[in-house]
């Protein structure tokens, strides 16, 4: 498992993308609903390690606004290597500014990161499913691009690390 600094979307972005999980989930695609006993939340990470110390990455980032209210507009559904589906929002100058903040103040304080999260690396996606089996991924895919356009508001971080059981809000 991994730990992950996650920004949290409003209410109305969140519930449309539970409603995706739920469509996904009929078609026979795991989505992330299914996970952590149905506690996983949509969120959009910035940053992610093998394992996070909260104190520490709190103390790094002291002084700033992780929630930063950012309007997210997402426009797009992809997929990783892996059968990993999701949703992207248009990478705007301002989001990879606030990315390349959150991670110049990690780095300052030697906290190491996944090196697909970096800056110059980094594709912002809110993950749908982890596990789409191939004869599935272009309906699941054709399912996303239904209920594009989402506009979404940044409202909420937290440093996540669900297998040691960590959610910790951050500013």
């Amino acid at each position: 498992m991994v730990a992950a600094l996650e920004l949290y979307l409003d209410t109305d972005a969140t519930r449309r993308i539970r409603v995706l999980w739920d469509a996904l989930e009929s078609e026979g695609v795991q989505s992330m609903r299914s996970l952590l006993e149905q506690r996983h939340r949509p969120h959009v990470s910035l940053a992610v390690a093998t394992r996070f110390d909260p104190e520490r990455v709190a103390a790094a980032l002291r002084g700033t606004v992780v929630a930063a209210p950012l309007r997210l507009s997402f426009d797009h559904a992809g997929q990783f290597v892996g059968r990993v589906l999701w949703l992207g929002p248009t990478p705007t100058a301002e989001l990879l500014t606030h990315h390349a903040r959150v991670h110049e103040r990690l780095a300052e304080a030697g906290i190491g990161l996944v090196e697909h999260y970096r800056p110059g690396r980094w594709v912002p996606h809110c993950t749908l499913s982890m596990r789409v089996p191939n004869a599935l991924m272009a309906a699941a895919v054709r399912r996303c691009l239904e209920m594009l356009p989402l506009e979404a508001t940044v409202v909420g971080a937290a440093l996540t690390d669900h297998a040691r059981g960590i959610s910790h809000p951050l500013p």
